[in-house]
């Protein structure tokens, strides 16, 4: 059994009602015990929120140039640090949720407006949050099993709602990050005075997408297929909206801006 370490934010957190989404995290921690905010998210009505802020504010605050302006400051390579930024962005927004996805067929919300960071002393983003913490699921999901039927307003009340099948929680998926992401790829391209294409940024996304359910399987000993046939969903919906998130490109990596 894996042995996940106590982290300080974890341990801290205070849960009145368990809901599916705190079963699922507690499940995506233990893929990596030594560090386990790396999966799974929290909730933000468990706990204080010190050093978290609503990933919205990139859009109406300064913050977004303070990070880009620091990381050149440290790298002199504006456009690398457009590339970890926009990284950064893509593994908060849809790679923490493709693990779920391609384990479970569940996932949260992952609208701008639903998600928070949590930043560490030196400002980078190490833990994503949730305010909604309703997953979509697929109607064979284990928490609907001993259901005759499932109604969705109650279930909804219980932190999980069905949607009608794998194409329909893929392409939702897609829409919800397509959504947030468009918007913050548009601001740091234009922080970053067009160091990074947004193209490029979304190919960037296709290697996130694509290096979490390859790296799920072989630390959950789940199915491969099934892991690829999931994310591959989620790209192809991503293409459908015009998003060109199948490339070439390989960034180049420097200090990561997120655990």
């Amino acid at each position: 059994m894996t042995v996940v370490v106590e982290d300080p934010l974890i341990a801290g957190m205070s849960i009145r009602r368990a809901l599916p989404i705190h079963e699922s995290s507690r499940r995506l921690r233990e893929l990596d015990g030594d560090c386990p905010r790396v999966y799974g998210v929290a909730v933000m009505g468990d706990l204080s929120r010190r050093r978290w802020w609503p990933l919205a504010e990139v859009l109406s605050t300064d913050r977004l140039r303070s990070m880009f302006d620091g990381g050149v400051a440290d790298t002199g390579s504006p456009s690398a640090i457009a590339q970890q930024l926009a990284a950064t962005f893509a593994h908060v927004v849809v790679g923490r949720v493709i693990p779920l996805l391609v384990l479970e067929a569940r996932a949260w919300d992952t609208g701008l407006e639903n998600l928070w960071v949590h930043v560490d002393s030196e400002g980078a983003i190490d833990w994503v949050g949730v305010v909604d913490p309703t997953l979509r699921a697929l109607p064979d999901d284990p928490y609907f099993r001993h259901r005759a039927t499932i109604g969705v307003r109650r279930s909804a009340q219980d932190g999980i709602v069905a949607l009608p099948n794998e194409e329909a929680l893929t392409t939702w998926v897609a829409h919800r990050s397509q959504r947030a992401l468009a918007p913050l790829f548009g601001k740091l391209s234009a922080v970053s005075g067009g160091a990074m294409s947004v193209a490029s940024m979304w190919h960037i996304v296709g290697g996130v997408v694509v290096s979490a359910a390859t790296q799920v399987p072989m630390l959950a000993g789940s199915s491969e297929v099934v892991s690829m046939r999931r994310s591959q969903a989620v790209l192809d919906a991503l293409v459908s909206f015009g998003m060109p998130v199948r490339g070439t490109l390989r960034p180049a990596w420097g200090k990561a801006l997120i655990n």
